[in-house]
């Protein structure tokens, strides 16, 4: 009989970044439901909507269910040509929110996206700052990408702020349809060379951060 570990059979399983108190971690199901927790717990001010997909409307336990599908739903559309990685973030071991990574045929463009949401009662204590800071060396020094975007409503001036201190350049407005209404979203991108140049400017403490797991998934990936 052949036997497989998780790894073998979903190389993310094994997937962390790891520094000091800080962790992104694979999303399993324990975790996702501490996290859909977390997010019925609020995720942002109800006067305030931070994203495009208002997933954070509605009861406890229908903004829970929606952390629920969407994940499983990520998963299931995983391949090398199209992906999503979404991570964990845990502080002190406490599963504090989500840290995102996708891209279309980043064998070829060497291009990714950031996406992340923080639970409320995490947020103003510089966690937003150092996860994006692990997300961006994952992509970067484990990967190999070339280049990293973001998008943020103008009226988000914390993710906006993030996005600024790690060095992205502006890359244009959209406005996008947001519960019916428009609103202006701002794009950004940032450079392999500027993000390697941009870390002691721009104080971040990028030392001792550690990368586990990262091979089987390159593997998967086809980025080897």
């Amino acid at each position: 009989m052949t036997t497989m570990d998780d790894v073998t059979v979903w190389p993310f399983t094994g997937l962390r970044v790891v520094q000091g108190d800080l962790e992104l971690r694979y999303l399993s199901d324990d975790l996702l439901h501490e996290l859909a927790a977390v997010a019925a717990r609020g995720v942002h001010a109800p006067d305030r909507m931070p994203f495009t997909v208002p997933w954070t409307r509605g009861t406890p336990e229908e903004v829970g269910r929606s952390v629920l599908t969407y994940q499983w739903g990520v998963r299931s559309r995983t391949s090398p040509e199209r992906w999503s990685i979404e991570l964990a973030v845990l502080r002190d071991g406490i599963p504090q929110g989500v840290q995102g990574l996708s891209a279309t045929d980043f064998a070829v463009t060497r291009d990714v996206t950031t996406g992340s949401w923080l639970g409320l009662e995490f947020q103003g204590k510089g966690t937003g700052t150092r996860m994006r800071a692990l997300a961006l060396h994952l992509a970067f020094e484990g990967f190999g990408a070339q280049v990293a975007r973001t998008d943020a409503f103008a009226d988000n001036p914390a993710s906006n702020a993030v996005t600024r201190k790690m060095g992205y350049a502006p890359d244009g407005i959209v406005t996008l349809a947001r519960e019916g209404q428009p609103a202006v979203s701002q794009r950004y991108r940032l450079e392999r060379a500027d993000w390697e140049q941009r870390g002691a400017a721009c104080g971040l403490d990028r030392s001792g951060i550690e990368l586990h797991g990262v091979g089987p998934v390159r593997r998967f990936l086809a980025i080897d």
